[in-house]
């Protein structure tokens, strides 16, 4: 009998609560619903729960910086952007460019300009120095990274030091 009692109430609640809700969902269709929407509640947000265990730091997430390189040369940019410079330009196929804390190995590009190009396929790094200024670029995106680029000598009115540069000066007959 008491199981009979239970199973009466709880459906008249249900179907009190179905009516209910179609009068509600039909009053808002018709547009007779109260034109001022009710205020939201204000919830208070918990702050971010404090870690009770730490985590050993991973290496392979951190970032990874390289040293600059000893004996690197550094080329000043505009926009306070910098970067260091190892190797001879008027001689080596490779130099190393140390640019946003990582060493990059550029292997020299032949050019039909003049200018030395140094360019990296593997990182997309681009190194292209004309006589008055160097330009870093990024093939990955297209974009130039540092321009107008220049050694402390090269402020003071002195050419870059390019392999074109020397020729100029040491022609061969």
């Amino acid at each position: 009998m008491k199981k009979l009692l239970i199973a009466a109430v709880v459906g008249a609640l249900s179907s009190t609560m179905l009516i209910a809700a179609t009068d509600a969902s039909a009053q808002t269709a018709s547009g007779t619903a109260a034109t001022s929407a009710p205020a939201k509640k204000a919830v208070a947000k918990r702050p971010a729960p404090k870690r009770l265990i730490k985590r050993k730091p991973n290496p392979a997430k951190e970032a990874k910086v390289d040293p600059v390189p000893d004996g690197a040369v550094k080329w000043s940019c505009n926009e306070g952007l910098a970067f260091d410079l190892k190797g001879d330009m008027k001689r080596d196929q490779i130099v190393t460019v140390h640019w946003a804390n990582k060493n990059y190995n550029l292997p020299r590009e032949t050019t039909t300009t003049g200018a030395d190009r140094f360019h990296d396929a593997a990182s997309g790094l681009d190194l292209v120095v004309i006589p008055t200024k160097a330009m870093l670029f990024s093939d990955n995106d297209g974009s130039r990274l540092a321009d107008e680029c220049k050694t402390a000598e090269m402020s003071q009115g002195a050419p870059a030091p390019t392999q074109s540069n020397e020729l100029i000066k040491n022609p061969q007959n």
